[in-house]
């Protein structure tokens, strides 16, 4: 870890830690196969640490099809109980069952709007909200955009998918921007670079 200046969540020294943190954090991703790994590691996240799923993101990515949501969708009673039992990742059965049933719900998005997407940046009008947070305290744990989001996906049948977990998707997948000013991260994101463009400011 070097010397430059990170949000203060990130400043555990722990390499992976740091990269995520220096690398995706933040960065708008416009994959659908990624919004649907975000989403599935946030909804196993729940109650747990976020340090606990990064540790075994590569446990899921193997157990569940590279996060590939068509095949997930087609996962059958079998398939949630060897997942069960797989140590790789969180084996709590309630989470799993979701994660499948979710799959199902983002491919009936993904036929409605054309893709996922599309459907989840219209909740920010299209574009990152750019905020300017000094400390992390002032950074909320959800807004009125997470709440619409997760509400409607509620609505079409996902699980795991309260306002707060929505929030941190938002946030992990660059439709908002909460980088402490402090951090070397900031000015990137804030000048349009690593994807982002044409934004302005919005501290909510």
């Amino acid at each position: 870890m070097d010397n430059r200046t990170r949000c203060g969540w990130a400043s555990s020294g722990k390499e992976y830690y740091t990269a995520y943190h220096d690398e995706e954090w933040g960065v708008p991703v416009h994959e659908d196969q990624r919004h649907f790994e975000f989403l599935l590691l946030e909804g196993a996240q729940a109650g747990l640490s976020w340090d606990t799923i990064l540790r075994k993101r590569e446990g899921y990515r193997q157990a569940f099809d590279r996060f590939d949501p068509v095949r997930v969708a087609a996962y059958g009673p079998e398939k949630i109980a060897e997942l069960c039992q797989n140590a790789a990742i969180v084996r709590n059965r309630l989470k799993i069952a979701s994660a499948v049933r979710n799959a199902r719900v983002f491919l009936a998005i993904q036929e409605a709007f054309g893709s996922f997407d599309a459907y989840v940046w219209s909740f920010v009008g299209g574009q990152p909200r750019i905020n300017a947070w000094k400390t992390l305290s002032e950074i909320p744990v959800t807004t009125r955009e997470s709440d619409a989001l997760s509400k409607d996906l509620q609505r079409r049948g996902m699980k795991f998918v309260g306002s707060t977990i929505l929030y941190a998707h938002m946030q992990a997948t660059g439709l908002v921007m909460d980088h402490t000013v402090d951090c070397f991260r900031y000015q990137a994101l804030s000048r349009g670079e690593d994807g982002v463009g044409g934004v302005g400011r919005d501290c909510q």
